[in-house]
């Protein structure tokens, strides 16, 4: 059974607990403008990775078209720290632009992309 809690928020990011997984959505476009910001929501994200028994990373996509280096670096980061304990990292509602942009940075085989955050869910705790 799944359990969903309720989510934290930071400027970029709504964040959801299920089980051992977090589930991060970006809210707004990651653009290179919004640096300071997507730094910000990122040092939440990876703080709830630090010893509170969750391993696994969902990052939902779902109202956003588009992100930029400071969020590709972000992601590469938190795949690196969800490794180190173990744990899987997926995307899901990516946009084709964004899809693009994984592609362009040879990206793409990184970690899985879903098509639905069920699936998504399912992947991480494979």
């Amino acid at each position: 059974m799944v359990q969903a809690t309720a989510g934290l928020q930071s400027q970029v990011f709504e964040i959801e607990q299920v089980d051992d997984t977090i589930i991060v959505t970006p809210t707004v476009d990651l653009r290179e403008s919004d640096y300071q910001r997507i730094e910000d929501g990122a040092k939440t994200v990876l703080d709830l990775l630090n010893g509170t028994g969750f391993k696994n990373v969902v990052v939902d996509f779902q109202k956003t078209d588009y992100y930029g280096s400071t969020a590709l670096g972000f992601f590469v980061k938190l795949l690196k720290r969800v490794r180190r304990q173990n744990g899987h990292m997926a995307f899901c509602n990516v946009s084709d632009h964004e899809k693009e942009i994984l592609q362009v940075t040879k990206l793409d085989h990184s970690w899985p992309i879903c098509s639905s955050r069920i699936e998504a869910l399912r992947t991480v705790r494979e």
